[in-house]
């Protein structure tokens, strides 16, 4: 196709409204494979170039690769949102704001990176990476990302906007997931409790514990940009019925950090626990799943951002923190620069609120086109 087409809202939102009506919930992988096949279509008709699909333990991947490497445009099709949510959550536009599930997070993210890509006069040195398990963890992804990272000079991550102003996000924070399997000894609640062992009680304990720990950090964090080291329980089951001593309990456990300092400290000590009940045994599983993304991985990027921003006319960026995690984690572990939240601008990620802004898609899409060709020189 040739090269630079115009960048027109009408047709940018005509592609939206396709890929926000194909849904594509991260477990369901058949679901997936239709989204990526639509994806597929949409980036082959705007970069002219058929991807490479990349199946992992059943999740559809996604990539073109232009010339050598020297960039690459990361980000992800699957949503959070379970198949058949479109019918209490329908597709709508009013009042210049888009809605349904996985607008912002980030099918409109995917439409301003391939439409900048139309309109860019060269392609080469550009790699794309649209992976399907972003919102789980990216755990069949992962290696395909960090090897593509490693050979760019730079990695801009789609993800929304920091903030409904449009703030690129500049640091995040790392994140561990661990579950704290507690065996403890069945017996009858009414006739022999005394010859249970209440993997109940010992999660109580450990969760306590958990807190502790949280509190016991906070000297590793209280100098970083990204804020404090937290430890928090979550979901927490034990049990099998009513009248019986719990045998078993379990206590999953989010661990932000913002250095991988604290992140190795954590570790340590969350593998360190103990048990407090006589005869409760503990298992602990998991540990860090994206590493931080520190602001010095994206200080220069975001001011040459800042700096197009400028030259477009448009509103100054500003840079934020966040503590959620993204792809962006794993380009910035392997050294790669990194900068994200340069997708679609609006608000309700995750929830039923979610929107985008349809007057930031034609400007955003512009600033991406400028980076790709500024970096890619």
């Amino acid at each position: 196709m040739s090269r630079g087409a115009p960048l027109t809202l009408p047709a940018m939102l005509a592609d939206l409204e396709e890929l926000v009506r194909c849904e594509s919930f991260s477990a369901d992988h058949a679901a997936l494979a239709r989204s990526a096949e639509l994806v597929g279509a949409l980036g082959a008709r705007l970069t002219g170039a058929e991807p490479e699909v990349l199946v992992r333990d059943g999740v559809s991947h996604l990539r073109w690769t232009f010339g050598v490497p020297r960039v690459l445009l990361l980000g992800h099709h699957d949503t959070v949102w379970p198949t058949g949510s479109l019918r209490t959550r329908p597709w709508s536009v009013t009042a210049g704001v888009a809605r349904g599930p996985g607008v912002l997070d980030m099918k409109a993210g995917l439409v301003q990176l391939f439409h900048a890509l139309a309109s860019s006069p060269s392609l080469d040195g550009v790699c794309v990476l649209i992976n399907g398990d972003e919102e789980v963890g990216s755990t069949t992804s992962r290696q395909l990302i960090e090897e593509t990272a490693r050979r760019c000079a730079a990695a801009f991550v789609l993800e929304p906007a920091a903030d409904e102003r449009g703030a690129l996000k500049t640091a995040r924070k790392g994140t561990s997931r661990y579950e704290v399997r507690i065996h403890g000894r069945a017996a009858h609640a009414g006739l022999e409790p005394h010859r249970g062992i209440n993997a109940s009680i010992e999660a109580a304990h450990q969760i306590l514990a958990l807190a502790a720990i949280g509190a016991s950090v906070q000297d590793v964090a209280a100098d970083s940009l990204l804020g404090a080291t937290t430890v928090t329980p979550t979901l927490l089951s034990a049990g099998s019925s009513r009248n019986t001593v719990p045998a078993r309990a379990r206590v999953s456990v989010d661990v932000r950090v913002p250095s991988k300092a604290a992140q190795d400290r954590i570790d340590t000590l969350i593998r360190q626990l103990t048990p407090r009940t006589p005869g409760a045994r503990l298992e602990v599983v998991g540990g860090a799943s994206r590493p931080p993304l520190e602001p010095a991985s994206s200080a220069e990027l975001f001011a040459l951002a800042r700096d197009i921003a400028a030259e477009l006319g448009q509103e100054p960026l500003s840079g934020l923190t966040v503590g959620g995690a993204s792809d962006g984690n794993h380009t910035a572990s392997v050294g790669c620069p990194t900068l994200d939240g340069l997708g679609a601008v609006g608000g309700g990620a995750h929830a039923d609120s979610e929107y985008v802004r349809l007057d930031r898609m034609v400007p955003r899409a512009s600033l991406m086109a400028r980076l790709i060709a500024r970096t890619t020189r």
